[in-house]
C-alpha cells in the first residue's frame, strides 16, 4: 500500500482534544481509524473504532495491537498522542511522581511503538507520528519535568527514524504550542508542595490558563498531523500553528541570552541579564516578545 493512499491508523489518547480531532481528520482523509482511551470512550466518534488501552501497561498495549490486527489486518500509521502534564517546581515532585509522568509520556510512546513495529516491519512500510510540544524545544520554568519528557520524545524519535528508514518506516515529530483543550484541567499537581514556590507556581498557572484560552484549536494540530502522516518525503519535525513555527525559528537563530531574557519576562520571572545588551539583541528580544504574545 502506497503511503500517499489512506490506510489503517491508530491514534492513542483519542477521546478528547488533539487526539479526537486527529481521529476525525484522518477519518475524513479516508483512513480506517482506531482510537484509544484508557477506558472505553463514552462518546463515540463517527466512523472511528474506539478501543480501551492503557499505555502504561504492556498487556493492554499488546491487546490493542492484536484487536486492530484482527479487525483490519495491518497498521499503516501510528499517532502517539496520549500524555499528561505536570505544573510545579521541579523540586516539588518526588522521584516516584517523575517516574509516573515519564511512564505515560515517554515509555508509553515506547511501548506502543515497540508493539506496532513488528507489524510495520512485516509490511515493509509505516509511519509513526509522535506528539511532542514546543516545550520539547525551549525551557519551561515550572514545567521542567513535563518538558523533560518531551525532550526525551524528541531525541528518541529522531534517533529511531534513522534506525528504521531502510525498513520503509519513518518517524516524525509534531510540536504544538498552546492548544485549546482540557489539558490544563487535567494537569497533575506536585506531590510535595513547597511554600517558597507558591507565588511563582500560581503565576504560571494563570499564564498557562490564559495561553490555552488564546491557543490554537485542536483541529489546527490535527491538520499538521495529517500532513506529517501523508507526506511522501516527511520532515523530522512539524511545528503546529503559527506560534509554534515562529518560536521554533527564533529558538534556532536568536542569541541564547536574548531568548532567555524574553522568556523570563514572559513568564514573570526576574531578569538576570547584564546591562550590556546590544541593539541587535534588543531587536531579537522585541521579535520574541511579539511572537510570544504574552503566552509563554
Amino acid at each position: 500500500m502506497n503511503m500517499i493512499s489512506p490506510g489503517v491508523a491508530v491514534v492513542t489518547g483519542a477521546s478528547s482534544g488533539i487526539g479526537r480531532a486527529t481521529a476525525k481528520a484522518l477519518r475524513g482523509a479516508g483512513y480506517r481509524v482506531f482510537g484509544t482511551s484508557r477506558r472505553t470512550a463514552a462518546e463515540s466518534i463517527d466512523g472511528v473504532t474506539m478501543l480501551a488501552c492503557d499505555v502504561t501497561d504492556d498487556e493492554s498495549v499488546a491487546k490493542l495491537v492484536n484487536e486492530v490486527m484482527a479487525k483490519a489486518g495491518r497498521i499503516d500509521l501510528l499517532v502517539n498522542n496520549a500524555g499528561i502534564g505536570l505544573l510545579g517546581g521541579a523540586e516539588e515532585s518526588s522521584t516516584a511522581q517523575a517516574q509516573a509522568l515519564f511512564d505515560v509520556n515517554v515509555f508509553g510512546v515506547l511501548r506502543v511503538t515497540n508493539a506496532v513495529l513488528p507489524v510495520m516491519r512485516r509490511q515493509k512500510q509505516g509511519r509513526i507520528v509522535n506528539l511532542s510540544s514546543l516545550l520539547g524545544l525551549i525551557p519551561a520554568p515550572y514545567s521542567a519535568l513535563y518538558a523533560a519528557t518531551k525532550h526525551a520524545v524528541e531525541g528518541y524519535s529522531e534517533s529511531l527514524d534513522h534506525e528504521l528508514r531502510t525498513l520503509g518506516i519513518r518517524v516524525v515529530l509534531v510540536e504544538p504550542a498552546y492548544t485549546r483543550t482540557s489539558f490544563e484541567e487535567n494537569l497533575v499537581r506536585p506531590d510535595r508542595l513547597l511554600d517558597i514556590y507558591d507565588a511563582a507556581r500560581d503565576g504560571m498557572n494563570t499564564i498557562m490558563r490564559t495561553a490555552i484560552d488564546a491557543g490554537d484549536a485542536p483541529e489546527i494540530v490535527a491538520k499538521t498531523i495529517l500532513e506529517a502522516a501523508t507526506a511522501t518525503a516527511p520532515k523530522r519535525r512539524y511545528a503546529a500553528g503559527k506560534m509554534a513555527r515562529q518560536v521554533s525559528f527564533l529558538r534556532r537563530f536568536v542569541p541564547e541570552f536574548a531568548f532567555d531574557k524574553s522568556l523570563r519576562k514572559q513568564n514573570g520571572l526576574p531578569g538576570l541579564m547584564s546591562a550590556s545588551t546590544t541593539s541587535e539583541a534588543g531587536l531579537a528580544i522585541m521579535a520574541i516578545s511579539i511572537t510570544f504574545s504574552s503566552r509563554l
